[in-house]
Protein backbone atom coordinates (compact mmCIF):
# COMPACT_ATOMS: atom_id res chain seq x y z
CA UNK A 1 0.00 0.00 0.00
CA UNK A 2 1.03 3.54 -0.93
CA UNK A 3 1.32 6.47 1.61
CA UNK A 4 -2.34 8.17 1.37
CA UNK A 5 -2.08 10.95 3.77
CA UNK A 6 1.50 12.21 3.21
CA UNK A 7 1.87 12.03 -0.60
CA UNK A 8 5.60 13.53 -1.97
CA UNK A 9 8.80 11.78 -3.61
CA UNK A 10 10.42 9.97 -0.84
CA UNK A 11 13.73 12.05 -0.89
CA UNK A 12 11.56 14.96 -0.11
CA UNK A 13 11.46 13.95 3.50
CA UNK A 14 14.64 14.67 5.55
CA UNK A 15 15.35 11.60 8.28
CA UNK A 16 14.79 13.97 11.12
CA UNK A 17 11.22 15.87 11.51
CA UNK A 18 9.69 18.46 13.48
CA UNK A 19 6.24 17.97 13.76
CA UNK A 20 3.99 20.81 15.40
CA UNK A 21 0.22 19.76 15.64
CA UNK A 22 -0.67 23.07 13.58
CA UNK A 23 -0.02 23.10 9.79
CA UNK A 24 -0.17 26.73 9.68
CA UNK A 25 2.58 26.67 12.51
CA UNK A 26 4.39 24.44 10.12
CA UNK A 27 4.20 26.66 7.35
CA UNK A 28 5.60 29.67 9.97
CA UNK A 29 8.33 27.36 11.01
CA UNK A 30 9.55 26.77 7.62
CA UNK A 31 9.41 30.11 6.78
CA UNK A 32 11.13 31.81 9.74
CA UNK A 33 13.54 29.31 10.32
CA UNK A 34 14.74 27.13 6.95
CA UNK A 35 16.38 27.82 4.17
CA UNK A 36 14.85 27.23 0.77
CA UNK A 37 11.96 25.45 2.41
CA UNK A 38 9.65 23.57 -0.63
CA UNK A 39 6.13 22.75 0.36
CA UNK A 40 6.26 18.83 0.12
CA UNK A 41 2.98 17.77 1.20
CA UNK A 42 -0.49 19.42 1.19
CA UNK A 43 -2.79 16.49 1.57
CA UNK A 44 -6.02 17.32 3.23
CA UNK A 45 -4.31 20.64 3.81
CA UNK A 46 -2.08 19.05 6.57
CA UNK A 47 1.01 21.05 5.32
CA UNK A 48 5.08 19.43 4.99
CA UNK A 49 8.10 21.42 4.40
CA UNK A 50 11.23 20.52 3.55
CA UNK A 51 14.11 23.07 3.95
CA UNK A 52 17.77 23.39 5.46
CA UNK A 53 18.45 24.36 8.81
CA UNK A 54 22.25 25.45 9.40
CA UNK A 55 23.40 23.60 6.69
CA UNK A 56 21.04 20.43 7.38
CA UNK A 57 18.41 19.25 6.02
CA UNK A 58 15.13 19.19 8.35
CA UNK A 59 11.29 18.37 7.32
CA UNK A 60 8.59 20.58 9.56
CA UNK A 61 4.56 19.14 9.33
CA UNK A 62 1.56 19.43 11.34
CA UNK A 63 0.27 16.58 12.27
CA UNK A 64 -3.31 17.76 13.57
CA UNK A 65 -4.79 17.14 17.18
CA UNK A 66 -4.99 13.83 19.39
CA UNK A 67 -3.55 10.63 18.82
CA UNK A 68 -5.08 9.23 16.02
CA UNK A 69 -4.36 11.80 14.23
CA UNK A 70 -0.50 12.19 15.11
CA UNK A 71 -0.64 8.03 15.26
CA UNK A 72 -1.49 8.28 10.90
CA UNK A 73 1.09 10.90 10.23
CA UNK A 74 3.90 9.49 12.24
CA UNK A 75 3.35 5.96 10.94
CA UNK A 76 3.50 7.06 7.35
CA UNK A 77 6.59 9.04 7.80
CA UNK A 78 8.62 6.60 9.71
CA UNK A 79 7.24 3.78 7.31
CA UNK A 80 7.48 4.68 3.86
CA UNK A 81 9.61 7.68 3.98
CA UNK A 82 12.32 6.22 5.73
CA UNK A 83 12.20 8.61 9.08
CA UNK A 84 14.53 8.20 11.58
CA UNK A 85 14.10 10.48 14.09
CA UNK A 86 10.20 13.03 15.21
CA UNK A 87 10.29 15.34 18.04
CA UNK A 88 6.81 16.79 18.35
CA UNK A 89 6.81 19.98 19.67
CA UNK A 90 3.30 21.86 21.15
CA UNK A 91 1.62 23.82 24.16
CA UNK A 92 0.65 22.03 26.73
CA UNK A 93 -1.12 22.81 30.10
CA UNK A 94 1.16 22.33 33.37
CA UNK A 95 0.28 20.09 36.24
CA UNK A 96 3.06 21.20 38.19
CA UNK A 97 2.84 24.66 40.25
CA UNK A 98 6.68 24.82 39.53
CA UNK A 99 5.91 24.45 35.95
CA UNK A 100 5.09 28.36 34.54
CA UNK A 101 2.84 29.29 31.64
CA UNK A 102 6.01 30.12 29.03
CA UNK A 103 8.28 27.61 30.47
CA UNK A 104 9.43 24.73 28.06
CA UNK A 105 8.67 20.82 29.00
CA UNK A 106 10.75 17.91 28.05
CA UNK A 107 8.51 14.80 28.44
CA UNK A 108 10.43 11.60 29.74
CA UNK A 109 7.53 9.95 28.40
CA UNK A 110 4.19 9.91 28.39
CA UNK A 111 1.16 8.31 30.35
CA UNK A 112 -2.19 7.90 28.68
CA UNK A 113 -5.56 5.75 29.38
CA UNK A 114 -6.02 5.48 25.43
CA UNK A 115 -6.58 2.15 24.09
CA UNK A 116 -4.06 3.35 20.89
CA UNK A 117 -1.16 0.93 22.02
CA UNK A 118 -3.73 -2.30 22.15
CA UNK A 119 -5.53 -1.24 18.91
CA UNK A 120 -1.94 -0.76 17.25
CA UNK A 121 0.27 -3.96 18.79
CA UNK A 122 -1.89 -5.41 21.50
CA UNK A 123 -0.01 -3.55 24.17
CA UNK A 124 -1.86 -3.19 27.84
CA UNK A 125 0.81 -0.85 28.89
CA UNK A 126 0.00 2.83 29.49
CA UNK A 127 3.51 4.80 30.05
CA UNK A 128 5.71 5.28 27.12
CA UNK A 129 9.61 6.12 27.65
CA UNK A 130 10.63 8.89 25.52
CA UNK A 131 14.20 8.34 23.20
CA UNK A 132 17.01 9.00 25.71
CA UNK A 133 19.16 10.19 22.78
CA UNK A 134 16.83 12.58 21.82
CA UNK A 135 16.38 14.22 24.72
CA UNK A 136 20.30 13.81 25.78
CA UNK A 137 20.44 15.88 22.76
CA UNK A 138 17.93 18.30 23.73
CA UNK A 139 18.96 18.62 27.20
CA UNK A 140 22.55 19.45 26.10
CA UNK A 141 21.59 21.73 23.27
CA UNK A 142 19.72 23.68 25.88
CA UNK A 143 22.27 24.45 28.41
CA UNK A 144 24.54 25.69 25.22
CA UNK A 145 21.87 27.87 24.72
CA UNK A 146 21.23 28.98 28.36
CA UNK A 147 17.35 27.79 28.02
CA UNK A 148 15.32 26.16 31.33
CA UNK A 149 13.49 23.01 30.69
CA UNK A 150 11.32 21.46 32.71
CA UNK A 151 11.98 17.95 32.41
CA UNK A 152 9.91 14.90 33.73
CA UNK A 153 6.94 12.35 32.68
CA UNK A 154 3.92 14.05 31.13
CA UNK A 155 0.02 12.94 30.45
CA UNK A 156 -1.37 12.59 27.34
CA UNK A 157 -5.45 13.02 27.28
CA UNK A 158 -7.79 12.40 25.06
CA UNK A 159 -10.37 15.55 25.51
CA UNK A 160 -9.21 18.96 26.32
CA UNK A 161 -8.49 19.34 29.85
CA UNK A 162 -9.44 22.82 30.30
CA UNK A 163 -12.87 22.17 29.32
CA UNK A 164 -13.61 18.86 30.79
CA UNK A 165 -12.60 17.67 34.28
CA UNK A 166 -10.21 15.04 34.08
CA UNK A 167 -9.47 14.18 37.97
CA UNK A 168 -10.81 10.52 37.34
CA UNK A 169 -8.02 10.06 35.18
CA UNK A 170 -5.37 11.22 37.46
CA UNK A 171 -6.98 9.07 40.25
CA UNK A 172 -5.77 5.96 38.17
CA UNK A 173 -1.98 7.23 37.04
CA UNK A 174 0.11 5.61 39.32
CA UNK A 175 2.76 8.43 38.33
CA UNK A 176 0.08 11.22 39.00
CA UNK A 177 2.53 13.14 41.87
CA UNK A 178 5.76 12.93 38.70
CA UNK A 179 3.60 14.52 35.99
CA UNK A 180 4.66 18.11 34.91
CA UNK A 181 2.36 18.82 31.78
CA UNK A 182 -0.64 17.63 29.78
CA UNK A 183 -1.20 17.49 26.09
CA UNK A 184 -2.73 15.70 23.61
CA UNK A 185 -0.66 14.13 21.09
CA UNK A 186 2.99 12.37 22.90
CA UNK A 187 1.45 8.77 23.72
CA UNK A 188 0.49 8.18 20.23
CA UNK A 189 4.14 9.31 18.86
CA UNK A 190 5.95 7.41 21.53
CA UNK A 191 4.05 3.95 20.84
CA UNK A 192 4.66 4.53 16.62
CA UNK A 193 8.04 4.28 17.06
CA UNK A 194 8.18 2.03 19.60
CA UNK A 195 6.37 -0.14 16.73
CA UNK A 196 8.99 1.15 14.12
CA UNK A 197 11.97 1.18 16.11
CA UNK A 198 12.60 4.42 15.44
CA UNK A 199 13.54 8.00 17.76
CA UNK A 200 10.85 10.19 19.30
CA UNK A 201 10.24 12.59 21.87
CA UNK A 202 7.88 15.27 22.90
CA UNK A 203 8.42 18.87 23.92
CA UNK A 204 6.32 21.61 24.38
CA UNK A 205 5.41 25.38 25.71
CA UNK A 206 3.18 25.75 28.72
CA UNK A 207 0.70 27.91 27.66
CA UNK A 208 -2.21 27.63 30.58
CA UNK A 209 -2.08 26.16 33.72
CA UNK A 210 -4.05 24.63 36.70
CA UNK A 211 -2.54 26.93 39.21
CA UNK A 212 -2.70 30.40 37.14
CA UNK A 213 -5.89 30.19 34.89
CA UNK A 214 -6.07 33.90 35.01
CA UNK A 215 -2.44 34.33 32.33
CA UNK A 216 -3.58 31.76 29.98
CA UNK A 217 -2.30 32.04 26.58
CA UNK A 218 -4.22 33.74 23.79
CA UNK A 219 -3.65 31.87 20.32
CA UNK A 220 -1.67 34.77 19.24
CA UNK A 221 0.49 34.50 22.32
CA UNK A 222 0.79 31.45 21.68
CA UNK A 223 2.33 31.58 18.14
CA UNK A 224 5.16 33.80 19.49
CA UNK A 225 5.86 32.31 22.73
CA UNK A 226 7.46 29.30 21.05
CA UNK A 227 10.05 30.51 18.91
CA UNK A 228 12.60 29.57 21.80
CA UNK A 229 11.17 25.88 21.70
CA UNK A 230 11.52 25.84 18.28
CA UNK A 231 15.14 26.93 17.64
CA UNK A 232 15.81 24.41 20.89
CA UNK A 233 14.30 21.59 18.64
CA UNK A 234 16.03 22.46 15.06
CA UNK A 235 19.54 23.12 17.18
CA UNK A 236 19.37 19.81 18.50
CA UNK A 237 19.00 18.13 15.39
Amino acid sequence: MKPIHVVTAKGNIAENVIMPGDPLRAKYIAEKFLENPVLINTVRNMFGYTGTYKGKKVTVMGSGMGIPSIGIYSYELYYFYDVKNIIRIGTAGALNPNVKIGDVVLSTGCYSESSFAFQYGKLYDKYIDSSIDLNLKILKTAKDKNINVALGPTLTSDVFDVYVNIDHIFDRCPIVSELVACEMEGFGLLHVARMQQKEATVMMTVVDSKYDQENAMTPEQREKALDDMIELALDSI
